[in-house]
C-alpha cells in the first residue's frame, strides 16, 4: 500500500502527457538546433558553392543565390519539377518540407464563402486538408478571405506561374502545425478578422477569437518557410512569430510601405521563445517602412545579406537578451539624422543590454547608418559563423536582384529580376490534381495521398504512451 501514492502519480502524470500529445499536432520536441552557429555557417557554405558554380558555368541561369539556382538550374523546367523547391531551403527553416512527396492541389475558385465547410477549388479547402499537398493555383486571382486561413502542415502554397494576391481580408494563421511553405505569393491590406467559427482541418472548426490583422502570423509552428512573397500594407505585422516558433526561413522576400514589420518573440517575459531561430535573407526592405525588421526577444537570429533601402525609427530592434548575428547586409540610413542608427534595444536600459550578442559583421553602412554591437567574447561566439566566406555586403545587389514575387512588379511598380519565369507561364505540368468530391479519397477531399513517407509520427507518439501507462498499471496496481 505504501506504494501506492507513487504509482498514482507517475500514472496521473503519464496520462497528462498522453493528452497533451492527443492535444498537439507537433511532436514533444521542437527544432531548435543545440549549435546554431553551425546553421550559420552552412548557409555561408551554400552561398560560396553558389556562386563558385556561377563563376563555373560563366552566368546563365546561375545567379550565386543558392535557393534559386537549387530549384530554377535544376536542369529540368520548374513547372514540371515543382516539389525539387522543398529541397531549395537554407537556414533555421532548411527543412520545412511542405507538401513534398504528396499530391497536387489546383486552386480553381478564389472565393471564401464559407469558413467552416469550404467549397472543393478554394485555397481554404486546399490549407486544411491533412497530410502533405503542394497547392497551386489554375490562374491570376485575388483571394479575399472572410476569416484567418488556417493552414494545416506539410502543406506548400505555390503561386509560381500565376499572380496570387491573399488581400483586402483576412491573411495567413500557422498555429500548431509544422512543415508549411510559402512561395510567391503577394500578401497585402491584410485585416482584422474572428469572432466567429472557422475550420482548421477536415474533422475540426472551431472558434477563433479577434485576430491582429497580420499578413502571416506564426503561433506555436517549426519549419516553416517563407520565400519569394511580397507583403504590404496590413493592420498588425506583416510576418510575426510567437508563443515559441521556431525553425523559420523568411528569404527573397520584399517589404514595403508598413510600420511594424516583423515581430519574432512574443514577449520579455515568455521563456519558450529562448528557443527561437530565425534566418532573415536575401530580403529587401524596401520603401514606406518604419520598424521591426526584424523586432526580436530571445532567440538566435541570423539577419544576412538583405538589403534595407530605409527606415524611419531603427531597422533591427530587440529585448530580452536576443543574439543577433548581422552579416553582409547593406543598411541605408534616412536623411534624418536622429534615425541613422540601425539597431535599437527596445525599453532597455544600457546597463542592462551591454551583455547582449549583437555582432555586424562585413554589413555595407551608407548614408551614416551605424550598428551598435554588445556583447562579451564576441569573437569566440561567432567564431564558427564567421569562418566560411563570402558574408560581405558587395553581394546584396546580386543575392537580392529577385526578391519579391517572381514574374511581375512588386506594389510600387518596381520589377522583379527573373525572366522566364512569368505570370503566362505553365500552371500545370506539374501540377495536376484538382480537387475531387468523391471516391477513394481522403477526407473529403477525394484524393489519395501518394506520399511514401511516414506522416503518422502523431499517432505513433500516442501508441506509444498509451502502451507505457497500461503497462505501468499492470506492474503497479492500485
Amino acid at each position: 500500500m505504501a506504494g501506492a501514492p507513487k504509482s498514482s502519480s507517475i500514472i496521473f502524470l503519464l496520462s497528462l502527457l498522453l493528452l497533451r500529445a492527443t492535444a498537439s499536432p507537433l511532436p514533444l520536441l521542437n527544432s531548435s538546433v543545440a549549435d546554431p552557429d553551425a546553421v550559420v555557417a552552412d548557409f555561408h557554405r551554400e552561398v560560396a558553392r553558389s556562386r563558385r558554380r556561377m563563376q563555373e558555368a560563366g552566368g546563365g541561369c546561375m545567379t550565386g543565390n543558392p535557393i534559386d539556382d537549387c530549384w530554377r538550374c535544376a536542369g529540368t523546367n520548374w513547372w514540371e519539377d515543382r516539389q525539387r523547391l522543398a529541397d531549395c531551403g537554407i537556414g533555421f527553416g532548411r527543412n520545412a518540407l511542405g507538401g513534398k512527396g504528396g499530391p497536387y492541389y489546383v486552386v480553381t475558385d478564389p472565393s471564401d464563402r464559407d469558413p467552416v465547410n469550404p467549397s472543393p477549388g478554394t485555397l481554404r479547402h486546399a490549407a486544411i486538408q491533412e497530410g502533405p499537398l503542394w497547392i497551386t493555383f489554375a490562374r491570376d486571382m485575388t483571394i479575399h478571405l472572410n476569416e484567418e486561413l488556417l493552414v494545416n502542415s506539410y502543406k506548400t502554397l505555390d503561386g509560381r506561374g500565376a499572380s496570387v494576391h491573399v488581400a483586402g481580408g483576412a491573411c495567413i494563421t500557422l498555429q500548431y502545425v509544422s512543415n508549411v511553405i510559402i512561395h510567391n505569393l503577394h500578401v497585402h491590406d491584410c485585416v482584422p478578422a474572428g469572432n466567429a467559427n472557422v475550420r482548421s482541418s477536415p474533422t475540426h472548426a472551431g472558434w477563433r477569437t479577434r485576430s491582429d490583422g497580420d499578413g502571416i502570423s506564426l503561433f506555436s509552428a517549426r519549419d516553416v518557410w517563407v520565400d519569394h512573397c511580397a507583403l504590404w500594407r496590413c493592420a498588425d505585422g506583416l510576418v510575426d512569430a510567437i508563443m515559441g516558433t521556431t525553425a523559420v526561413t523568411v528569404s527573397n522576400s520584399y517589404f514595403a510601405h508598413h510600420d511594424e514589420v516583423m515581430l519574432l518573440g512574443h514577449s520579455d517575459g515568455y521563456a519558450p521563445d529562448s528557443g527561437m531561430q530565425v534566418t532573415v535573407a536575401f530580403n529587401h526592405f524596401g520603401v514606406g517602412l518604419v520598424q521591426r525588421m526584424p523586432r526580436c526577444r530571445r532567440g538566435y537570429f541570423h539577419i544576412v545579406n538583405n538589403d534595407y533601402t530605409a527606415w524611419q525609427m531603427y531597422a533591427i530592434g530587440g529585448s530580452a537578451s536576443p543574439t543577433i548575428n548581422s552579416q553582409g547586409n547593406r543598411y541605408i540610413a534616412p536623411a534624418n539624422p536622429n534615425a541613422k542608427e540601425v539597431t535599437k534595444r527596445v525599453d532597455t536600459e544600457e546597463g542592462q543590454w551591454d551583455g547582449w550578442n549583437w555582432r555586424s559583421e562585413g554589413d555595407m553602412m551608407v548614408n551614416g547608418a551605424f550598428f551598435v554591437p554588445s556583447g562579451e567574447g564576441l569573437e569566440a561566439i561567432y567564431d564558427k559563423a564567421s569562418s566560411v566566406d563570402p558574408k560581405s555586403a558587395a553581394l546584396v545587389d546580386q543575392l537580392t536582384m529577385g526578391a519579391g514575387v517572381l514574374g511581375g512588379p512588386r506594389d510600387n511598380g518596381e520589377a522583379a529580376a527573373y525572366a522566364g519565369l512569368n505570370y503566362a507561364g505553365s500552371a500545370t505540368g506539374g501540377g495536376g490534381g484538382v480537387a475531387g468530391s468523391g471516391g477513394n479519397g481522403y477526407g473529403y477531399l477525394g484524393m489519395v495521398y501518394g506520399s511514401s513517407g511516414d506522416w503518422s509520427c502523431r499517432s505513433c507518439s500516442m501508441l506509444w504512451l498509451t502502451t507505457l501507462v497500461l503497462a505501468l498499471i499492470c506492474l503497479h496496481p492500485l
